[in-house]
């Protein structure tokens, strides 16, 4: 894919050349040390193989990473950072990282305890579902709990986190929405989503017919914005509809399961004609929790909710008495699938956060004993029982 020309310069009424790239007055003031060292900034609009595309005052230069990457993943230079640049240098050279606002954090598919930051510095994340296969509800409840988790991505860079701290805002948007032509069905899958997606907006879209394009795009005009989804969800079709020409390259999914084909391989940081940022991404074939335990309780919050009222505080949720969470199960307020779902992103996401915090560990070891002098007494108990 040949990279989109970036302008070198904006128009006489933008306050600063990167303006449109989401430069501000906080940037200004984070970049302000290094002017003095008379680096220029610049944001990250892709990375491949130890160099990246960087849009600086001067127009888009190639800049080498070398002194930037450290063995860390999570420090690694990311598509949608502001980086300090060594303007002089042959080839130029990245010196450093401004702290990052927010990042989209998965774990690796290695044993190691690792994250790999997939964008940063975002203020929407627009997880894309495709309607022409099934929903799967799980894998959007784990896309919104990685989504409700994005903030303190200043930490990622050694930052003091806390003060000033933000938040990506989610939404999900439900591409092809021209495959499910019938309204009433439409508004059931629609509904599917919200009930999972507590306060997230919920919104169908279709490149093919226009549908939703004007509304999703009034959402993205105003910051950075990332497209997140599995292959064939239309992410690429949906950022060359809102840029008005096929910047980015798509393929048909196949038709015998809806899958797509990887065509995107690298994250672009693009410029959209109507304002705002929008950085595309490969697809998602795995999506794994990285401390993710604030975004499984936002998008839990009702189970939660519903612990409170447990007779006990440390209440499993399994066969105690007095569980109102398993009450609210055999009333059919709660589904089981929902319920499990929950489950098993907590139960994840503590084995990856155990892999790096003692506590949590021993955390995990008392209650394994726990349950493991419980299975005994309850079969000395059937034991006796017998006799």
């Amino acid at each position: 894919m040949s990279l989109p020309s970036f302008p070198s310069s904006l128009s006489a009424s933008s306050s600063h050349p990167l303006a449109a790239y989401g430069w501000d007055d906080d940037w200004a003031a984070e970049f302000a040390p290094y002017a003095a060292q008379g680096l220029v900034p610049g944001r990250v609009v892709r990375v491949d193989r130890g160099r990246c595309d960087i849009a600086t005052p001067e127009g888009t230069v190639w800049a080498d990473t070398a002194f930037v990457v450290p063995r860390d993943p999570m420090r690694i230079i990311c598509t949608g950072d502001w980086a300090a640049v060594d303007p002089d240098g042959d080839p130029r050279f990245v010196r450093t990282l401004l702290p990052r606002r927010t990042a989209f954090v998965r774990s690796t598919s290695s044993k190691r305890s690792e994250g790999q930051v997939l964008a940063t510095n975002v203020d929407h994340i627009a997880i894309c579902v495709s309607l022409a296969v099934e929903l799967d509800l799980g894998r959007v409840e784990r896309f919104l709990a990685l989504a409700m988790s994005s903030a303190g991505g200043d930490a990622l860079l050694g930052a003091a986190a806390g003060a000033g701290e933000r938040t990506a805002e989610p939404l999900v948007v439900l591409t092809k929405a021209d495959l499910v032509p019938d309204a009433v069905t439409l508004s059931h899958l629609v509904e599917d989503i919200e009930r999972i997606a507590p306060g997230v907006q919920v919104l169908p879209v279709s490149s093919a017919t226009g549908e939703g394009v004007d509304v999703f795009s009034a959402i993205v005009s105003g910051g950075t914005s990332v497209l997140l989804g599995a292959s064939g969800a239309g992410k690429s079709t949906l950022a060359n509809t809102l840029l008005g020409q096929d910047v980015m390259e798509v393929q048909a999914a196949r038709d015998v399961d809806g899958k797509g084909r990887h065509t995107t391989t690298t994250r672009n940081l693009l410029v959209l004609p109507s304002g705002g940022v929008l950085i595309d991404t490969p697809g998602l074939r795995g999506v794994g929790l990285w401390d993710a335990g604030v975004g499984v309780g936002q998008v839990f919050s009702e189970i939660e909710e519903l612990a409170e009222g447990c007779r006990f505080h440390d209440c499993a949720h399994e066969a105690e008495p007095g569980c109102a969470v398993r009450a609210a199960i055999e009333d059919g307020i709660l589904p089981e699938r929902r319920f499990d779902s929950y489950l098993k992103l907590l139960r994840e996401n503590q084995r990856i956060v155990a892999k790096t915090d003692a506590r949590v560990r021993a955390e995990i070891r008392r209650d394994w004993k726990r349950k493991g002098a419980e299975g005994r007494a309850a079969m000395e108990a059937k034991r006796g029982r017998i006799r």
